[in-house]
């Protein structure tokens, strides 16, 4: 209700100061519009008033309603580098957006990794022999990437019809370096111009980011509500109402998502999953699509097990790891690890955003766009079987084969349980695009695991360059984690 009537508040404003066509912040001159799919013009005008959109030969009219809201759908439109003029027209007023591309438009949202921004990039001082790419900055000139940074208290429509910039100079030195080498990947593998969303607040929760009814909807909330596992606080709707809203139903192709840790200090488990589910379906529902990608990065390595006044292992992390992975379950999801992107376990904020940016790319090239054979994320464990004292393991996103990362047969990380609920380290081949777990100190074993930890190095790989996910066979989280 806050949210409803935050925004009725918003429009009561936008009717009575103007008087004139109003545009919302997020279409302005040198946007990206969306190819393959209708994509929604809208705005405010005096009630009852003609409006008509003219766009790469389209021209479409309606009349505004009562309030002064108006809506035209122009047709789907063809990917084209052509800078293209869009106006929009009343009986007094014509409004003509310059500059536009016809491409992909994604939206990236999450905490502080997310919103972590190109200068920190400059600032970097690279090991010797590194290919760090600390002078993008001063490189970047590439005017088919388009960006937009959400800034939460600078959404409210004006007549500047500013906000997307060319990925270059002041506007990306604030940009998502994450969301910018996601784009520039993609552009170059695609060859059609990008457009860029960056939504993040640092330190956010997930909560923020969805109205409360996105969660109290779901049975899962429901039918814990008089249990911790059922609390919904954390100001449902705060970030929601400021940054989301204002962007529908601007024309996406999909989402990114980059955030966790901060539900990660307050242990939770399970209702992370649930939470993901609910931000993941209130935004498809939001955009009117079901389908819309969401791809999502696994929070880093972190000691969080030296936080002092938490109560956590150096297990913690990777049962966090655990309910980010269910919700692979939802459809059109993928996961990017990012087990061997921080080289220093001590910093919650590590600096290679490069490869997490074409880690994400690399997935929507595979999933959504399938234009590459290889893989959308790392091997993924999916079942065991025992043979006698030996585990067998099978995989998901094995690619072109598993390998350990070396190109050793032997796999370091793994450990079985015993019957006595002990656990061992364990050896670890790789056979068939299999992995043999077993230990000659073991020999009844009951679980594996691999990677569980907060500091744990991959050793497990596919041959498309991406490691493996952590995993417990006989944790529970994931068989109980239900999308229906």
């Amino acid at each position: 209700m806050k949210i409803i009537a935050t925004l009725a508040i918003c429009l009561f404003a936008i009717q009575n100061l103007y008087a004139k066509i109003v545009l919302p912040k997020i279409l302005g001159n040198n946007m990206v519009l969306q190819q393959g799919q209708n994509v929604p013009i809208w705005g405010w005008a005096s009630p009852n008033e003609k409006i008509t959109v003219s766009f790469k030969g389209q021209s479409k009219t309606t009349i505004t309603n009562i309030k002064g809201e108006w809506r035209i759908e122009l047709s789907s439109l063809k990917a084209s580098y052509d800078s293209v003029e869009l106006s929009i027209k009343s009986i007094t007023e014509t409004i003509v957006l310059h500059n536009i591309l016809v491409g992909e438009v994604w939206l990236c949202s999450g905490q502080s990794n997310m919103e972590f921004a190109m200068r920190k990039i400059s600032k970097l001082q690279p090991p010797p022999n590194s290919n760090w790419p600390v002078d993008e900055l001063e490189e970047a000139h590439n005017s088919n990437i388009r960006i937009f940074l959400v800034e939460r208290k600078k959404m409210e429509p004006d007549s500047s019809h500013s906000g997307w910039s060319n990925a270059e100079g002041t506007a990306l030195r604030s940009f998502s370096a994450v969301g910018y080498f996601f784009a520039k990947e993609l552009e170059r593998k695609l060859k059609v111009p990008i457009g860029v969303i960056s939504a993040a607040i640092p330190g956010s929760r997930i909560e923020p980011w969805m109205p409360k009814e996105a969660m109290s909807e779901q049975s899962f909330f429901k039918n814990h509500k008089e249990d911790s596992l059922g609390k919904i606080d954390g100001d449902p709707g705060k970030f929601y109402t400021t940054m989301i809203a204002p962007l529908v139903p601007f024309s996406l192709k999909g989402f990114l998502w980059y955030q966790g840790e901060s539900n990660c200090f307050l242990n939770e488990r399970i209702q992370y999953s649930y939470k993901m589910k609910s931000l993941i379906d209130y935004w498809r529902k939001e955009w009117g699509n079901k389908d819309l990608p969401f791809y999502y990065v696994q929070i880093a390595p972190y000691f969080y097990s030296k936080v002092k006044d938490r109560p956590y292992t150096v297990y913690s992390e990777a049962e966090f790891w655990e309910a980010q992975a269910a919700a692979l379950k939802i459809p059109n999801t993928a996961m990017v690890s990012t087990l061997d992107l921080n080289n220093d376990p001590a910093d919650l904020h590590p600096v290679n955003k490069w490869d997490v940016g074409k880690r994400l790319a690399n997935a929507t090239i595979s999933k959504t766009y399938k234009k590459d054979n290889a893989t959308s994320m790392g091997p993924l464990f999916t079942k065991m079987k025992k043979e006698g004292s030996c585990l067998v393991l099978d995989f998901e996103y094995v690619g072109k084969g598993l390998v350990e990362k070396n190109n050793s047969n032997a796999v370091k990380g793994f450990e079985i349980e015993d019957a006595n609920h002990n656990w061992i380290v364990a050896d670890a081949i790789i056979k068939n695009n299999k992995v043999y777990v077993s230990s000659d100190k073991v020999t009844n074993p009951v679980a594996v695991r691999y990677a569980w930890r907060e500091d744990a190095t991959p050793y497990l790989y596919n041959k498309d360059g991406l490691p493996a996910l952590s995993f417990k066979s006989d944790n529970s989280l994931i068989k109980d984690f239900n999308v229906k």
